[in-house]
């Protein structure tokens, strides 16, 4: 492999700040997906992420996130 740097996440700050901040929405999507779906659980930590790319605190998109759903459901009809 060129550069050899691929498996070596220590020297790409971007990289490693980006995988970083998502880590903990990744666990908390892994953790909810036994009880709803993946997809639901996917369209969760998306959201969640967005909003915290945006600016909102981890806790804040976590919570505004969770408050968009019914019944652990963001639509009518969602698996």
């Amino acid at each position: 492999m060129p550069g050899g740097s691929y498996y070596t996440p220590y020297n790409n700050p971007l990289k490693l700040s980006t995988m970083t901040s998502v880590e903990w929405f990744v666990q908390r999507g892994l953790a909810e997906a036994p009880k709803t779906s993946y997809e639901h659980a996917l369209r969760e930590t998306a959201a969640m992420a967005y909003l915290y790319g945006m600016g909102y605190p981890q806790q804040a998109a976590y919570k505004l996130v969770e408050s968009w759903e019914l019944g652990e459901k963001f639509y009518p009809g969602e698996r």
